[in-house]
């Protein structure tokens, strides 16, 4: 490897999210949820280290945290281990684009696309390795180690190809603040918020059946108010996405972030035009398609 290597690592919105109990082997609670990965991405890239260094390297521009403790850094250690490359300390750089700790899997992307790669980088092209290590990293991160549109059940582990949907708009906006993801879990179970573990495949079989294009009634998100409780200025958020126009409205994941749903992108855009005095500013985005996942291969 004599040149940078570069991947994209796509933002993911969970289009719907039904909580189920914690499992008894792991504390992890079951779901599902429909991840939809969105042209807001990270850009992360994989290089040789400077002369002489023995270690890797992280660079990770605006995000505070020892490099060690990054998951993209933390990927790229565990791809070592388990595929057994001890090739040059290389340097890894991530340019965020996507809000940290804001329900968007940020993180869980650029860990998927530090893995890709690495397998690059080493010449490694066992897909069921990749996938065995993304497992031992987070629930998150399967889906974000081939980004496309996936039903995902177990913990968001066990993935579902689904197909595309019709296009439209996402209206990003972010929050100030962070939440930590097992808080917001933590409160949904002292709220009461998880479903009975026998409600959860009927949900999965509806979210599968219209796959591409859910149903209002489909668009829940079941973390949404734990992460209210948690940030009160989620609430001014939604408000304004619906005074925007937004056709749907929703916390991403975990929060705190706010989207809005616009059948037509332009509509999306003339909205963060409108919302232009909020900070931070707000963002747009599409879908990112299936043909677009198939050149992260």
């Amino acid at each position: 490897m004599s040149a940078a290597l570069r991947e994209p690592a796509p933002a993911k919105l969970n289009v719907c999210l039904f909580l189920g109990p914690p499992r008894d082997r792991d504390g992890r609670h079951e779901l599902v949820t429909v991840f939809q990965p969105l042209t807001l991405a990270d850009r992360v890239s994989l290089e040789p280290a400077p002369l002489g260094a023995t270690a890797d390297e992280l660079s990770c521009p605006g995000v505070p945290g020892p490099p060690a403790e990054n998951l993209a850094a933390r990927a790229v250690s565990a791809f070592r281990g388990r595929a057994g490359w001890d090739g040059p300390a290389i340097r890894l750089r991530i340019d965020k684009r996507i809000p940290v700790a804001a329900g968007m899997g940020g993180g869980s992307a650029d860990a998927g696309a530090a893995l890709r790669l690495a397998a690059r980088a080493a010449g490694v092209e066992d897909e069921a390795l990749l996938r065995e290590v993304a497992a031992t990293l987070g629930a998150d991160v399967p889906g974000q180690l081939r980004p496309r549109r996936y039903l995902a059940t177990g913990a968001g582990e066990e993935l579902h190809a689904l197909p595309d949907p019709p296009p439209y708009g996402v209206l990003v906006l972010p929050a100030e603040t962070e939440l930590s993801t097992a808080e917001v879990y933590r409160q949904a179970d002292l709220m009461g918020l998880p479903r009975p573990q026998a409600e959860l495949p009927e949900r999965a079989a509806a979210v599968a059946a219209h796959g591409a294009d859910l149903p209002d009634e489909l668009v829940v998100n079941d973390l949404e108010p734990a992460a209210r409780a948690l940030c009160p200025a989620i609430d001014d958020a939604l408000r304004a996405a619906r005074d925007a126009g937004a056709d749907r409205v929703m916390v991403c994941g975990s929060g705190p972030t706010v989207v809005g749903l616009f059948r037509r992108v332009e509509a999306a855009r003339a909205a963060a035009v409108a919302l232009a005095g909020r900070h931070p500013r707000p963002l747009v985005a599409e879908p990112w398609p299936a043909r677009t996942a198939e050149a992260v291969r």
